[in-house]
Order: structure tokens, then sequence, then C-alpha cells
């Protein structure tokens, strides 16, 4: 899980304040904090053995999902580029906006529209089918990232 681990010593008010920033969803997937039985952890987009800071420009809400299949990553590759080794940064929550990068659609499977959010989807496999028939079930309760 990253580095969740030298998060311990944050404060409630910082972590309350992270929370709040993300509006209770995950910041890569945007699954809902109300939509999962594990608490979303509090996690660096850029871990700290790739220098990562400990500030809240560093620091986002992750479901357990997201976090466990983002681990330490910072890149990985394009499914859409034409060779397999175009490796591109995975999505940056404090530096790109979630529209720009991603797409849900209607049958609940979330699509990556840049070379970032290609990456982001396939390496944390936002659509496996557990994953999409969630959000479908959120969709018909009128939930939209």
């Amino acid at each position: 899980m990253g580095s969740s681990y030298c998060l311990m010593s944050l404060s409630a008010q910082r972590r309350a304040r992270i929370r709040r920033r993300a509006q209770q969803a995950c910041e890569y997937c945007h699954l809902p904090q109300r939509a999962s039985i594990l608490p979303h952890h509090i996690d660096h987009i850029i871990a700290q053995q790739h220098l990562g800071a400990d500030d809240e420009n560093n620091l986002c809400l992750c479901c357990l999902r997201c976090n466990l299949k983002k681990g330490p990553n910072i890149a990985s590759t394009d499914p859409g580029a034409r060779s397999v080794h175009h490796i591109v940064p995975l999505f940056h929550p404090r530096k790109q906006r979630w529209p720009e990068h991603f797409h849900l659609r209607e049958d609940g499977r979330i699509e990556g529209m840049t070379p970032e959010g290609r990456a982001t989807v396939r390496l944390l496999d936002f659509n496996a089918e557990d994953r999409v028939q969630l959000r479908r079930v959120l969709m018909r309760q009128g939930w939209r990232p």
C-alpha cells in the first residue's frame, strides 16, 4: 500500500481536510466512501521512495483497491499507444482534472481519454467486473463522478 504507514502521524484535522477536499470519494476511480465496506486511505500520489513529500499537495484519498493496485507506481504503459514501451505518468489528482482524463460510460465502465487516463485505468484495473457492477448500482441511484 505504498507508503501509507508514514501517514499514521497525520492529525485528525489534516485527515478530515483531505477527505473533505476529495468529497469523501477515491480521487482515482471516484468510488464514494459510502459504497465501500473498508475506509478509504490517505496516500501519497508520488510515493516517498520516489521523493514524494508529505504535504497535502501530494496526498489523496484513495479506495483500498486503487491503493493496492497503484502501490508506489508513478507511471505505466498507455494501452492505446503504438508501442508497448510507451511509458506515461499516471493521473495526478492534484495537478489534473478527472473529467479531462476519464469518461464514465453508461455501462458503468470508465474510459481513459488521454494517455495518462488510459494508463491509470489499466494499471488500477478500474474496469474489473465487480467494480463495473458496483458503478452500475451507484448510477441507478443517481451517482456520477
